[in-house]
């Protein structure tokens, strides 16, 4: 399989980007190759510097970047010989199996979406990202690519994160709910009301009706649908949140005593290893032809390192076939026949 790796995308590229490229290959197979798209001297400046074996990886030269803040079309037409442009070109030509990066997110999605295509049968591709819970992982989709969606969008984001959450988690019938204002049937706007009809007559999928932001950590859920906009904003509250309680947890801790604070390390250490984003590397691209996943900003090596393993995955267990195969035969169920 070859996997090429936005190396200037992130907060801390290339240096993560290229140590977690580093600390995955020694995890793949002889014939899987990973593939480093930027600016060449850099990346071999810092190859170097880590005394990495030059072979190690192949390197594409990207000599522009694609800053974080840019309008992502326009930054694409513009910089035609950016990292995020030329590696959704190879994408489009299959010259390589998977795409990751952790760079313009707007970016990412938009060259995606113009080089390789959707899937036959999808309207607009989703951005799934798996929030660790008490209960277990719960897919979201849609968190920023589409936010101006349509219910067939919604249910298309239900289809394609139940098949990801059932042949990548592992979670054998996944329970999907739409996020809404409250759990009645009768709350929510009408995008959220049309699209729990269109959802309610998929008998195929396993829908337990609307959820409240709430729902999502007290395990009654497997799949979140949502358009873009709100997927986005619960996912960034969700982040600070987290955030936050750790180092309230953390100051109380020390307030109270060193030694207290000292004993409770290793678990505080462990709990948020248990529910950290970094440990499921980077969300998929739900409904483009091949396999894209898109990294936080502030991703690490470690997440670098999990986003390959985790494109591995979703390339070997097919499951843009399982989209294209569900969705082929979408309206024969939802007529009944």
């Amino acid at each position: 399989m070859r996997i090429a790796i936005d190396a200037m995308g992130g907060d801390h590229a290339p240096e993560e980007i290229i140590k977690g490229v580093l600390e995955a290959n020694t995890l793949l197979d002889k014939d899987d190759e990973l593939i480093l798209i930027g600016i060449k001297e850099c990346i071999e400046s810092q190859l170097s510097v880590m005394g990495a074996n030059a072979d190690a990886v192949s390197i594409v030269d990207a000599p522009e970047i694609i800053g974080m803040d840019e309008p992502p079309v326009e930054a694409l037409r513009a910089k035609r010989k950016s990292s995020i442009a030329i590696m959704a070109k190879m994408a489009s030509k299959k010259q390589v199996d998977a795409v990751i990066s952790a760079g313009n997110t707007g970016a990412c999605v938009a060259g995606c979406q113009l080089r390789m295509r959707n899937l036959e049968g999808v309207n607009r591709p989703g951005i799934a990202v798996v929030l660790p819970t008490f209960g277990g992982p719960v897919t979201m989709c849609d968190v920023g690519a589409n936010v101006a969606c349509k219910p067939l969008n919604l249910y298309q984001y239900a289809v394609m994160a139940s098949l990801y959450s059932q042949n990548v988690l592992g979670i054998e019938n996944p329970r999907v709910g739409i996020m809404s204002i409250g759990a009645e049937e009768s709350k929510g706007n009408m995008l959220v009301k049309n699209t729990h009809e269109l959802i309610k007559a998929d008998k195929h999928l396993n829908f337990i009706g609307n959820l409240e932001g709430r729902d999502i950590f007290d395990g009654i859920c497997d799949v979140v649908v949502c358009e873009g906009f709100v997927g986005n904003v619960t996912l960034k509250i969700t982040e600070g949140l987290v955030s936050m309680m750790f180092k309230a947890i953390k100051h109380e801790l020390m307030q109270a005593s060193l030694e207290l604070a000292m004993e409770f390390k290793p678990i505080m250490t462990q709990i948020y290893k248990n529910y950290d984003y970094h440990e499921y590397g980077g969300a998929p691209l739900l409904g483009v032809d091949g396999t894209a996943l898109i990294c936080h900003g502030a991703s690490k090596a470690r997440t670098i390192k999990n986003a390959i393993m985790a494109a591995k995955k979703y390339h070997t267990e097919k499951i843009n076939d399982h989209i294209v195969e569900f969705l082929s035969t979408t309206s024969a169920r939802t007529n009944g026949d």
